[in-house]
Parts: C-alpha cells; sequence; structure tokens
C-alpha cells in the first residue's frame, strides 16, 4: 500500500480509483490547518503547567512536579507535530509541483496533437512548389512593373547624337543672333576720343569741386 493511500484511506482494491492531485494537496491543507491549531493549544498548556509550578514551587512540590511533568509531555507532543508538519509541508510542495508538470505536459502534449492535426494534409514537396510558384509570380510581376515603367516611342526611334548636333546648330545660330543686336548696325557713328587727357587726381579736399568741373567738361568734349 502506498503512503497516499494509507494516509487518505485508499487500496479498497486493486480497481480502487486514487485521489486526485487537487483533492490529495486540499487534504494535505486541512491537515496543516488541524496541526497548526493543535500547536497552539499545547503552547497555551505548556504556559498554564509552568506557571502553576512556579506557583506551587515553595508551597506544594508535590503539585509542582505533576505540572512540570505535564509540560514536559506537552513540550514533547509540540515537538512531534513540528515535526510532522515539516514533513507535510514538504509533501504538499512536491505534489503541488507534480500536478503543475502534469498540467504542464498535457497542455504540451494537446499542443502538439494540434500541431500535428494542422501539419496532417502538408506535404514538403508541395510547400517547396507552392514557394517556387510564388517566387516565379514575383519575379514575373517585377517585369511586367519595368516593362510598363519603360518610356514608349511607338516605333519611333531617332539618333541622339544627330539631335544633339541640331541643337548645337541651333545654340550657336542664337548666339550670333544675340550678338549682331548687341553690336547694331554698322553705319552707326563711334562716339570720337577725347583729345584731352583725364584729370590727375588731386591730392587735397579742397579741391574735389574744381575736379568734379573738370571730370564733367572732359564728358562733354567726348560727345
Amino acid at each position: 500500500m502506498s503512503l497516499f493511500a494509507k494516509i487518505f484511506g485508499g487500496g479498497g482494491g486493486k480497481g480502487g480509483k486514487g485521489p486526485s492531485p487537487q483533492e490529495a494537496i486540499q487534504k494535505l491543507r486541512e491537515t496543516e490547518e488541524m496541526l497548526t491549531k493543535k500547536q497552539e493549544f499545547l503552547e497555551k498548556k505548556i504556559e498554564q503547567e509552568l506557571q502553576i509550578a512556579k506557583k506551587n514551587g515553595t508551597k506544594n512540590k508535590r503539585a509542582a512536579l505533576q505540572a512540570l511533568k505535564r509540560k514536559k509531555r506537552y513540550e514533547k507532543q509540540l515537538t512531534q507535530i513540528d515535526g510532522t508538519l515539516s514533513t507535510i509541508e514538504f509533501q504538499r510542495e512536491a505534489l503541488e509541483n507534480a500536478n503543475t508538470n502534469t498540467e504542464v505536459l498535457k497542455n504540451m502534449g494537446f499542443a502538439a496533437k494540434a500541431m500535428k492535426s494542422a501539419h496532417e494534409n502538408m506535404d514538403i514537396d508541395k510547400v517547396d512548389d507552392l514557394m517556387q510558384d510564388i517566387t516565379e509570380q514575383q519575379e514575373l510581376a517585377q517585369e511586367i512593373s519595368d516593362a510598363i515603367s519603360k518610356p514608349v516611342g511607338f516605333g519611333e526611334e531617332f539618333d541622339e547624337d544627330e539631335l544633339l548636333a541640331e541643337l548645337d546648330e541651333l545654340e550657336q545660330e542664337e548666339l550670333d543672333k544675340n550678338l549682331l543686336e548687341i553690336g547694331g548696325p554698322e553705319n552707326v557713328p563711334l562716339p570720337n576720343v577725347p583729345s584731352s587727357s583725364l584729370p590727375s587726381r588731386p591730392a587735397k579736399k579742397e579741391e574735389d569741386e574744381d575736379d568734379m568741373e573738370d571730370l564733367q567738361r572732359w564728358a562733354m568734349e567726348a560727345m
């Protein structure tokens, strides 16, 4: 008979179903609560017997000794309960961990079955063929886009060098025309060169007004 069966009364037969992990954990917690209350009760009894022993220490030695004996028995029971609680706590934690692991494995198995079902109708060769078809269609779509984006001459093809030469001729004609317009007609007389030399720049500021008059006079002679 297993330890669980001894604690929870299982083993009624080979076909008997054992408790579930949740039921066992709940039972262990209830046992812990019961033993904790028992601890509190024994601690109070120990304190009471200690007070009785102190009170009768000089007056009634026999009553004091009896109180100390009861105190020792209570202390022994308290020590046993401490050990039992430690064992139950360890067992409960181990059972909780095992229950968690069981749930995790159950969910992982469920997910594995779902994945297997999803891949059941899939063939790796078909997947490769599909991906190859997708790649080919993407390349075809790119080629079509490139072809559409190219300028269309509708059958008219021109020599680019010939066009550039013609453009150079047009630019040269325009340049010559502009130069003729700037030069003006040939029969327009040019102004005479003044016979007098340019006035020299005076050194003193007081002579500025005389310089301006000389400059104006030279300009009039040039015309």
